[in-house]
């Protein structure tokens, strides 16, 4: 019995011990990152048959259990990746939402003091210092955009900064779960026991590695934690892992993107595949904001220089330079600079494939102005068997034709601003990126030739008008406009236009004349004159130019005039004092000229502005509610595997007693055991 008694002991101390040193290992773990609280799990040991029934052995430790669940561990991780990618997502969006929102750093004032410089000269064409201050507000204007383009090409580089080194932070995790993975299987096989500290590095580290990057994870049946991301792309498969690299994207070499280092060599990885974590906050923000920003602010930057270079050809300058000039070339039409939309060819083209090159489409004339058909889209252009397709990639809308020829007529019918032309060669197997407007911010600049002389800024109408000297009705004659192809609608080269009134009808227009009455369809003037109407525009037209509504040397006669009264329409020489395109470039600033004819320069940038303060707010307000979902699964993870230092001091005092029963009963049997010993002597 005293045997018995002593072995039965020996075991309640063991079992004991390992309870005090589990509790002190739980407390001294209470603040560790990713500990799960462990206990023992006793069992008997097995009876000695007697007599009298099964005697007991005591007890043993069958293990040392840690209190996880995987359900809320899986919680936990899946919590964390969205809220990184939210919180990753609204830092770098707050950062354009506060410089397109600044009034210091914003596009509006410098709209404004822009159109104000013009104002000044339409209100005092002949004053140099007023054509100055114009420069310099345009030079102030340019200088805005670029600012803002440089800013948001920083963000570019920061986000690939960002992005490489999320790379290397996901390689470094991986290559630790393999190894863990390893030392795992070797522990549990040389044990038979969980190794519960090593369980937790790695559960730790699938965490952390869910801060980055979204991972799924599976147990295979010998405990290996398989880890996966994307689409199922394998990160680590026991031991082995797969690495991730950065490398510039095939269609668009000047963009950094996520690839797997493969048997086969370097895979890039589709970046909306990517998700969660930080790394997919990044690539997110990129695609869905900061290349829309950067589309729209470049759309508005291209758009005021095309309409506004469109309208300054219509001018005449302070030399008397205009399209009417004897030399025409040495007339000064772009007041911007601009250059042409960016277009990456695929880095897998077959070797030889043609070289495409965009340019922007010459704004349409609309109510005495322009407008152009600009989006914010990127587009793709990729050839094959069957012919060529355009895709806008915003909203993967189509066109298809036979050739690039058809695509550009497509492109007549549903206008996008810009037109395509290839190099010789076949399109099939290619594939290109159009970037129409990505990059105009960031170089758009005013004329070297109208910074270096104010003179050339085309303030004046080049065309005037004026009733004949012996007139003796009393109708007059506006001072009219001019739209795109007026020098072939009003040929001066040979001398002035004069136009008489007869019975009722305009004579004398130049051989050949098309006319446009109040916007009406072209039409050659009648053998016998043109039906006089007071108040009627009148728009001649050049028969090789087509615009919607007609466009070419507008004026209108208004009033009674008698046979033979004369009206004029001659060059504007020596009108220095004219401002009437000067004006019409003023009224670019309140008409209609982006989006369609949909929106004003403003209207486009405060529409930016509100699209982009919503996304911003829409992100944080999902990363706020995000941020409580993940504090709640903690809290629910926590409460299972969290170390509660009062339970644990209740263990302590619990397993103290433990302990010295089982030590009081050795005690009573070692005393038992030496009585019998000396009964026998």
């Amino acid at each position: 019995m005293g045997t018995g008694m002593i072995g039965s002991s020996l075991t309640g101390i063991n079992a004991a011990q390992l309870g005090l040193q589990t509790t002190e290992h739980n407390i001294a773990n209470a603040s560790t990152p990713g500990f799960s609280r462990q206990r023992t799990v006793q069992a008997s040991n097995p009876g000695v048959q007697s007599g009298a029934g099964f005697i007991g052995q005591g007890t043993h430790v069958a293990t040392i259990e840690r209190m996880y669940s995987r359900f809320l561990s899986d919680q936990v991780n899946r919590s964390q990746a969205s809220a990184s990618e939210l919180a990753s997502y609204s830092a770098q969006i707050a950062q354009i939402d506060n410089m397109l929102a600044d009034t210091s750093t914003g596009l509006s004032p410098a709209l404004q003091g822009f159109f104000k410089g013009v104002q000044q000269v339409a209100a005092n064409p002949t004053d140099l210092p007023s054509r100055q201050a114009m420069i310099s507000s345009a030079q102030a204007l340019s200088g805005r955009y670029q600012a803002l383009g440089v800013q948001l090409a920083q963000m570019y580089d920061g986000v690939d900064a960002e992005v490489a080194a999320s790379v290397t932070a996901i390689n470094s995790y991986a290559e630790q779960i393999a190894s863990l993975n390893e030392r795992i299987g070797v522990a549990a096989a040389s044990t038979g026991q969980p190794p519960n500290d090593l369980l937790d590095t790695r559960d730790r580290l699938v965490l952390d590695l869910n801060k980055l990057v979204k991972a799924t994870t599976t147990v295979s049946s010998d405990g290996n934690l398989n880890v996966f991301i994307g689409s199922g792309q394998q990160l680590v498969v026991g031991s082995q892992f797969t690495a991730l690299t950065t490398t510039p994207s095939a269609s668009d070499r000047s963009r950094l993107v996520v690839a797997l280092k493969t048997a086969i060599g370097v895979q890039e990885m589709p970046e909306r595949l990517i998700n969660g974590g930080s790394l997919g906050g990044l690539l997110a923000f990129r695609r869905e904001s900061l290349d829309k920003v950067s589309n729209e602010l470049g759309r508005n930057a291209a758009s005021l220089a095309l309409t506004f270079n469109a309208q300054s050809a219509l001018g005449q300058d302070l030399l008397g330079q205009s399209q009417l000039s004897s030399s025409p070339s040495s007339f000064t039409p772009a007041f911007f600079s601009l250059p042409a939309p960016t277009v990456f060819a695929n880095a897998t083209n077959p070797a030889g494939s043609p070289t495409l090159t965009a340019a922007f489409v010459d704004p349409p004339p609309y109510s005495g102005n322009f407008y152009t058909d600009l989006g914010s889209s990127d587009y793709r252009l990729s050839g094959d068997a069957a012919g060529v397709t355009l895709t806008r990639l915003s909203d993967n809308k189509v066109w298809a034709g036979a050739d690039l020829a058809a695509i550009n007529a497509a492109l007549v019918t549903d206008p996008q601003g810009f037109t395509l032309t290839a190099s010789l060669g076949d399109l099939t197997g290619s594939s290109y990126l159009i970037q129409p407007t990505r990059n105009a911010a960031l170089n758009i600049s005013v004329n070297p030739a109208v910074v270096a002389d104010a003179r050339l800024i085309a303030a004046g109408g080049p065309v005037r008008t004026s009733v004949g000297k012996g007139n003796s009705g009393a109708a007059v004659i506006s001072a009219g406009s001019v739209g795109p192809g007026y020098p072939g609608a009003v040929p001066l080269a040979t001398g002035p236009i004069t136009l008489r009134f007869q019975d009722g009808k305009l004579l004398d227009f130049p051989a050949g004349a098309q006319v446009s009455i109040n916007g009406g369809v072209p039409a050659a003037v009648p053998v016998a004159g043109l039906d006089y109407r007071s108040g009627d525009s009148i728009t001649l037209v050049d028969p090789a130019v087509v615009s919607t509504p007609p466009a070419g040397f507008s004026f209108t006669i208004s009033g009674l005039p008698n046979n033979g009264d004369t009206f004029v329409i001659s060059r504007n020489t020596g009108g220095t004092a004219d401002s009437r395109n000067a004006l019409a470039l003023g009224q670019l600033q309140v008409q209609n000229t982006m989006s369609g004819k949909t929106a004003t320069y403003q209207d486009a940038y405060a529409q930016l502005v509100s699209q982009t303060g919503s996304k911003t707010r829409q992100i944080q307000v999902s990363g706020e509610a995000q941020q409580a979902l993940l504090e709640q699964a903690q809290a629910s993870r926590d409460s299972l595997s969290a170390v509660n230092l009062d339970e644990e001091a209740a263990n302590l005092i619990r397993y103290q007693q433990a302990y010295q029963a089982s030590a009081k009963a050795l005690q009573i049997g070692a005393n038992l055991f030496e009585t019998i010993l000396q009964l026998g002597s």
